[in-house]
């Protein structure tokens, strides 16, 4: 059994998947379902869980070398988002592309993991490293 760590079975197998180059979404609750990527659901209520927390459990873990986010999410996020997002990618290559860009990644994806996160464009992808 384990006692540390994350707990949620789908998501350690998921992440046991994930190889070199691969790469995992971590979505808000409004994404789009995208019926030919595992997802695995963790939406409980608004914010409940958010990216933030998410991906803290995930970085762990998880060796990342690049990060796509969109670039509306710095249009339409205060400062206070914004850096707490850049304090949780810190050490991260980050790139910021248009939505429309951002969800054409999507589909190469290994998995999805959805949140009940209400930010606006907070949707991350991770590229392992």
């Amino acid at each position: 059994m384990l006692k540390t760590g994350i707990l949620n079975p789908q998501i350690n197998s998921l992440l046991s998947r994930v190889r070199h180059t691969n790469t995992l979404v971590i979505a808000d609750r409004g994404f789009p379902f995208w019926p030919m990527i595992e997802t695995v659901d963790l939406s409980l209520v608004d914010d409940v869980p958010t990216i933030l927390v998410v991906l803290a459990a995930i970085r762990q873990n998880f060796q990342t070398g690049k990060v796509w986010m969109a670039q509306e999410f710095l249009q339409q996020n205060s400062l206070k988002t914004r850096s707490a997002f850049a304090a949780a990618l810190r050490g991260i290559e980050l790139k910021h592309e248009p939505h429309i860009k951002f969800k054409k990644r999507i589909p190469h994806a290994i998995g999805l993991i959805r949140t009940g996160d209400t930010t606006q464009f907070a949707n991350v992808i991770l590229e392992s490293a």
